[in-house]
């Protein structure tokens, strides 16, 4: 395999996310490859305090978290310095949406945080694990330390 084209930095806004999207700029620049962004919005909201977010479940604050999002994903592709037409925030299923988007826009490689589950979460499976088993393409999980 030739060297990068296009590599997309799936971002998840948990707190190490300055981790993972400069690896992803760092290997685009040494490609000199398209840098993609995406942020999956999952379609229940549920508050996962393991990734510090708290999501407030009254039907009021839909909207605002909804702008909130959009603003971060706005900073890190602004930060990053990725094109408007190649940030995407989608609903879904996390790891379904970053397949099927790599698919769709020939990325050759996926870069996404891996906070190391134990326990159930490892049993379950992870959205770094789901992509690397189910994605076409490569994929570079960074690992995250937790504290």
């Amino acid at each position: 395999m030739g060297a990068y084209q296009h590599i997309l930095l799936a971002v998840d806004f948990s707190g190490h996310g300055g981790t993972v999207a400069q690896r992803a700029k760092d290997l685009a620049e040494k490609y000199q490859a398209k840098l993609s962004v995406i942020h999956v919005l999952d379609n229940i909201p549920m508050p996962d305090t393991g990734y510090g977010t708290v999501i407030p479940l009254d039907k009021d604050s839909c909207y605002e978290l909804l702008e909130a999002e959009k603003v971060k994903l706005m900073q890190i592709g602004d930060q990053l310095g990725v094109a408007q037409v190649n940030r995407w925030m989608v609903w879904g299923a996390p790891k379904q949406e970053i397949v099927e988007l790599a698919e769709r826009e020939r990325v050759d490689l996926i870069v996404v945080g891996s906070h190391g589950r134990h326990g159930l979460s490892l049993l379950l499976g992870s959205t770094a694990n789901s992509v690397l088993h189910y994605a076409r393409c490569d994929v570079m999980a960074i690992r995250l330390l937790n504290g």
